[in-house]
């Protein structure tokens, strides 16, 4: 699992806007376009008989804002390729981190690939900075429910995490994913450590020929805390690298 630290500045889309619109009840902030802006002023001046229209008006406005927003969250940087490895990181709507992605084909059977990524049993090519590994459930290939401990350099305080885990193969396709994400409450938090409660990562293991499998690692961590520059320049790149090229080797020397 990696932790990407990187942070985006927040833009408020009033800031120089004078005047501040009535935004209907359940109506996010920012889908208020602009273009409505000035639409409802023109409009509280002259008329109040458009009022629906202009509603419409303002919410056909916000679906085409989000929809821009939406395409813009799925536009991937490259960052650089090491051992065949591609790392790619974007920014998050809505969100003051950023996501990374991992890509490499292996030379190995997709069902292979797929079995050792969600064998929660199977963990010596984990993050190597994992001092405790407790298996809460397992079924095989379905689910799986696990507690880790990160064990990170002084000084900064070690982070523990509660995992859920989804474990799917498309049964036409053969493609097979495993969809990790926070499992809140399970065990209780303790105060020698920070618990990571912002998670999401996802393995997409695509058949590539017989002997081949192309893997995508995706993800997002908020680590929580106070995190120094020097270990989020290293594990937003350097992480992704390190996990699926344990994972490869692991697979191609067997």
């Amino acid at each position: 699992m990696v932790i990407p630290l990187f942070s985006i500045s927040k833009t408020n889309l009033f800031k120089s806007l004078r005047y501040q619109p009535r935004i209907p009840p359940g109506v996010p902030p920012f889908l208020v376009h602009p273009l409505y802006v000035q639409e409802k002023c023109y409009l509280a001046e002259h008329s109040t008989v458009m009022k629906h229209s202009t509603v419409r008006l303002m919410l056909s406005s916000g679906f085409a804002l989000l929809t821009s927003l939406s395409l813009l969250a799925q536009s991937w940087d490259f960052i650089k390729e090491k051992d065949g490895i591609k790392i790619y990181t974007r920014k998050e709507v809505g969100n003051s981190l950023k996501s990374y992605k991992g890509v490499c084909d292996i030379h190995a059977p997709a069902a292979k690939v797929f079995a050792m990524i969600e064998d929660v049993n199977n963990t010596e090519w984990w993050d190597k900075n994992l001092n405790q590994i407790k298996v809460l459930h397992y079924e095989k290939q379905k689910r799986a429910q696990y507690y880790l401990v990160y064990d990170l350099p002084w000084p900064v305080t070690d982070r523990d995490l509660c995992v859920d885990v989804i474990a799917t193969t498309d049964p036409v396709t053969g493609v097979s994913k495993v969809i990790a994400g926070p499992l809140p409450s399970l065990i209780p938090e303790s105060n020698d450590m920070i618990r990571i409660k912002e998670y999401r990562q996802t393995w997409t293991i695509t058949p590539a020929g017989k002997e081949m499998a192309h893997v995508v690692l995706e993800g997002l961590v908020d680590p929580a805390g106070s995190i120094p520059d020097w270990i989020s320049n290293m594990v937003i790149v350097d992480s992704p690298i390190k996990v699926i090229n344990g994972l490869r080797q692991r697979l191609e020397k067997k």
